[in-house]
């Protein structure tokens, strides 16, 4: 009798032990289309991560904007990285989304995107409504450079059909800005984006000031940020003075259903580890508490509120 209780012990020790061990979590991280930021920054992620918080296992996956957005509310993905206008879209129901995604919650804002519209220097193109009966390209429809300048014309009073559209790749935006089958060439990335800098190696050119466009965009999409961002001289060959653009946030989003302790604990690693994640995005080296609960149209989950009022600062919950 005394053998078996030993052996009971010992088999029940073991067993508290063995769950002691085993991973408290597993969550899939999904970042971006290999060659971009979001690939190596989600690797980072994983590492921070997964030190942070006891018994995490992160699988991270690549993804892009939109798809991650889906996949989230879909129950396919825990954690995903967006881009602020196009999760607002999701969050509504707008297209190219089929319906409201309501399993989406914001965790931290990461560092900006700008849209640029640039257009040739000589063509007396200075405002988006300089563009009616003119060649435009932009990214494949259900990118986000793609929504935002669908959203640029129709608060300048314009649409895909007052213009000649290209929905094509950088590259082949590039060869038509060159070759005078397209007078303007949006896309939304950091700066300096580099299929500017090819094009204006080529020829050149300018951005156009989108100041005037900013509130007429916020109240179509409140993801965009409610202050112009700015492309200062010398950003691009032959640019002499800054120029205002539009701007939009990257940002990671997760599952509103995650543990509120799991998603403190990420947030929390996050606004420690910023000089790790700006090793590669140099940005964010200096994130700050402050600019990751900025206000981008998509509600936060409610561990993120939590280490945000820790650190002073209220944010918006579902």
């Amino acid at each position: 009798m005394k053998l078996q209780c030993k052996t009971f012990v010992l088999v029940a020790g073991l067993t508290i032990a063995l769950a002691a061990t085993a991973p408290a979590a597993e969550i899939k991280l999904m970042t971006g289309p290999q060659g971009g930021s979001w690939v190596p920054l989600g690797g980072q992620l994983k590492d921070i991560w997964e030190k942070a918080v006891p018994g995490l296992s992160v699988q991270s996956l690549p993804g892009a904007g939109i798809a991650n957005v889906r996949s989230i509310e879909e129950g396919k993905a825990d954690v995903g990285f967006g881009n602020s206008v196009s999760t607002v879209d999701g969050l509504v129901g707008n297209e190219p989304f089929k319906k409201p995604h309501n399993n989406v919650c914001n965790v931290a804002n990461f560092y900006p995107q700008y849209y640029q519209l640039v257009v040739p220097a000589d063509a007396g193109i200075n405002s988006v409504k300089d563009l009616k009966g003119k060649g435009v390209t932009t990214q494949p429809r259900g990118n986000t450079g793609e929504q935002i300048t669908q959203q640029i014309l129709q608060v300048n009073g314009l649409s895909y059909s007052d213009v000649k559209m290209s929905f094509v790749s950088y590259t082949d935006s590039v060869t038509q800005m060159q070759d005078g089958h397209a007078a303007a060439f949006g896309l939304g990335t950091t700066i300096p984006a580099s299929a500017i800098m090819d094009l204006a190696s080529a020829r050149s050119v300018k951005l156009l000031d989108l100041t005037s466009s900013l509130e007429q965009l916020r109240k179509v999409n409140p993801g965009y940020y409610n202050t112009v961002l700015t492309v200062p001289a010398g950003t691009y060959p032959k640019q002499d003075k800054d120029v205002p653009v539009i701007g939009y946030a990257t940002h990671i989003v997760v599952s509103c259903k995650l543990p509120d302790d799991t998603v403190y604990a990420m947030t929390k690693a996050i606004a420690q580890n910023a000089s790790s994640l700006g090793a590669v995005v140099k940005s964010m080296e200096k994130l700050t508490p402050k600019e990751m609960a900025a206000d981008i149209g998509v509600p936060f989950h409610p561990g993120a509120a939590k280490f945000y009022k820790e650190a002073g600062l209220t944010v918006k919950t579902r």
